[in-house]
């Protein structure tokens, strides 16, 4: 069952044990700790069983209007069986509780490498749309492919 987590230790604890559970997207140590950081002090919903996360979803403001997925993970084992679209609404109904009327994401261009393919057809499937890539947000090797999304 997917819950909003309030705690700030429980948010980084739920955030680092999925994204460490994912190296073929979280693999820079690094940005995990950036992310995990982060997850403390935003809006953060999690699956939990037992003592493991088994997937999150943070959204962090960017605006008056819109809002983005700051990061999310769901561990391999539970991809394809709807977790990941169970946490996207607890997102979704925030932000439009709330009055924003835009959401984004930014994920590696599609093409680049078949995980990152995977992710970009999830996204795409919830209706998100291709707003912008910017080919060095990052790096060369991962151009960043922003979609966007009217909250209705």
């Amino acid at each position: 069952m997917v819950r909003r987590i309030e705690d700030e230790n429980r948010k980084k604890w739920a955030c680092r044990s999925v994204l460490e559970a994912l190296p073929d997207w979280f693999g820079n140590p690094e940005s995990v700790e950036e992310y995990t950081e982060a997850c403390g002090g935003l809006p953060l919903w999690a699956e939990l069983e037992g003592e493991t996360a088994q997937g999150f979803i943070a959204f962090r403001p960017t605006s008056r209007y819109a809002g983005e997925i700051y990061v999310m993970g769901v561990r391999q084992e539970r991809h394809r069986q709807g977790l990941g679209r169970a946490l996207f609404a607890a997102l979704y109904a925030y932000a439009r509780e709330r009055g924003f009327r835009f959401l984004t994401v930014k994920t590696v261009e599609m093409g680049r490498y078949p995980d990152y393919d995977r992710t970009n057809r999830f996204y795409q499937s919830l209706g998100f749309v291709e707003l912008e890539c910017f080919p060095t947000l990052w790096d060369e090797a991962n151009p960043c492919q922003i979609y966007v999304m009217d909250v209705k």
